[in-house]
């Protein structure tokens, strides 16, 4: 039996009932707008009635006929002087409108009971450490006052602080990395976990500043950055750390964001990087991220050690010369690597020694990107076959004047199998995901002045760039745009920035559009040609 349509007036009800709310909404809004006025006149009339009966009431019965007296004294002589009634009018209406604004509050000065006692128990907690017994006017001491010793702080809507100038005695031992860890830990502990603080010690004044850090923005997609020829993005960082800002297409707007630049060619410091970080930390993000800057002006080698496929979006692209998996084909791509960089040489030294530039095909860089190589060095072993990392001394050595760029990503649990030419010539350093003090100061060669916390969202970590400072680091949102969990805002930014598909030597041209399906047939079939060709 079919179903029959609902009246009229009760599937359009609904819509009429909320249209009605809303304009009577809106008529009230206007009404309280035109009668604004008249409603603070009305409130500071009856404030002032108040204010008149509470005085009559706390007046003697033996003063209130004089006091009528002068009241009808004051009303005669306003009623004889010209204009005197418009005047009075005028000055009661006045009165009225002051005292019927809207009045705030004050705010209260100094912390309150909960922010006083906070602070108390912080300073409490820091006199074991800022105290001496030769001291003889400490300002650390049990039950002693925090206002000397924090003269600056600030507090957020819970209670915690956000803001903390710390004063400290001259003795204390500042200059000691083991001492400065100790009051750092203990500030973070007291002040409340699971936040970022920054530390500023300031020795030739004895003060130590507490920051709490926000969080970095992790909506950046993966986009055009504004840079020049050698310069990588790594990630984003914070505003008070670096003196440059890139401006960032977000939505329908734009913004500008401070970012982490990695500067690669013949002059640069750090030609080469090495990213570590867990499982699911994001370093094939960053470097897929590379990647998709790289091909702006350059080639690129990829080599992964996963076997997960993190770099099949690439494959067959213009300007990506290999993406491996496999061990062959790793040997062969780094060896390729390295005779190139030798015959860049050559051809650099021998253009030099001429007296002329140096031939154009050594100047586009070149990309060497592996991801987790030490996944070959067991495959290698078994096989009895050399091992891939062998093959970079080259290209990490001579990389630089070559304009061959190596980029390292592994994991911490395999840090032990990086060969020694990784761990020398890889200057720029990135540290994703959790990770400890010790790790931290492993991988960049020096603490960060700010406090790890252990869950930190993909892509998160530190960078350091030779002997810098150590940046926190947001790596931009590139995720693999095959991958059914990425989000469709995703998967098209990372889409519009891959190259077009690469011709093949027959002059047909591969559509960009071609099936995930498709491809993996034709690499079958070409594939049992070889094998049937092999004799």
């Amino acid at each position: 039996m079919a179903r029959r349509p609902l009246p009229r007036i009760l599937s359009t009800g609904s819509a009429q009932i909320a249209r009605s709310r809303e304009l009577a909404r809106t008529a009230a809004d206007s009404a309280t707008d035109v009668l604004h006025p008249l409603i603070t006149i009305t409130r500071g009339l009856r404030r002032l009635a108040s204010a008149g009966r509470r005085r009559w009431a706390e007046t003697p019965k033996d003063r209130r006929g004089p006091l009528l007296f002068l009241v009808a004294s004051v009303v005669l002589v306003v009623a004889l002087v010209p204009y005197g009634p418009l005047l009075a009018v005028i000055s009661l209406m006045a009165a009225a409108a002051w005292h019927g604004r809207e009045r705030k509050s004050p705010e209260p000065e100094g912390p309150d009971e909960s922010q006083t006692q906070r602070l108390q128990s912080l300073y409490e907690a820091l006199v074991p450490y800022f105290s001496a017994a030769e001291d003889p006017d400490p300002l650390y001491t049990h039950g002693g006052e925090w206002d000397k010793a924090f003269p600056a702080y600030d507090f957020d809507a819970t209670g915690r602080i956000t803001h903390l100038l710390v004063r400290y005695p001259a003795y204390f031992t500042d200059g000691e990395a083991e001492s400065r860890a100790r009051i750092e830990q203990l500030l973070h502990a007291k002040s409340g976990r699971g936040r970022e603080y920054h530390f500023t010690w300031d020795e030739e004044g004895n003060e130590l500043t507490v920051t709490v850090l926000a969080p970095l923005p992790t909506d950046i997609a993966a986009q055009r950055f504004v840079t020049a020829p050698g310069e990588t993005v790594l990630g984003f960082t914070d505003p008070t750390q670096v003196q440059r800002t890139l401006p960032l297409g977000h939505g329908d707007g734009q913004r500008d964001v401070p970012p982490v630049v990695w500067r690669t060619g013949i002059r640069s410091t750090e030609p080469h990087l090495l990213v570590m970080g867990q499982p699911g930390s994001g370093t094939s993000t960053l470097l897929r991220s590379i990647a998709l800057q790289a091909l702006q002006y350059g080639d690129v080698v990829i080599v992964e050690g996963g076997g997960t496929g993190e770099y099949a979006c690439l494959t067959g692209r213009d300007g990506v010369l290999a993406v491996e998996c496999g061990l062959a084909g790793a040997l062969a791509s780094l060896e390729w690597a390295a005779t190139e960089t030798e015959r860049r040489l050559i051809a650099v030294n021998h253009a030099r020694q001429a007296g002329r530039p140096a031939p154009d095909d050594t100047k586009r860089p070149l990309w060497v990107l592996l991801d987790r190589p030490t996944a070959f060095t067991h495959l290698a072993a078994a096989d009895g076959r050399k091992d891939p990392q062998s093959l970079l001394q080259v290209p990490l050595r001579h990389g630089r004047a070559a304009n061959v760029t190596v980029v390292v990503a592994d994991q911490f649990d395999s840090a032990e199998a990086l060969s020694d030419p990784v761990r020398q010539h890889t200057r720029a350093r990135v540290v994703l995901g959790p990770a400890t003090a010790e790790q931290l100061e492993a991988v960049l060669g020096a603490p960060p002045h700010t406090t790890p916390v252990a869950q930190v969202p993909p892509g998160r970590g530190y960078a350091r760039l030779g002997t810098g400072p150590v940046h926190r680091l947001q790596v931009p949102a590139t995720p693999d745009p095959y991958d059914d969990a990425t989000s469709e805002a995703d998967r098209q930014a990372v889409l519009a920035l891959l190259p077009e598909r690469t011709t093949p030597a027959d002059g047909e041209t591969v559509p960009s559009d071609t099936v995930a399906s498709e491809a993996v047939a034709s690499e079958a079939v070409a594939s049992e040609a070889v094998v049937a060709e092999a004799p």
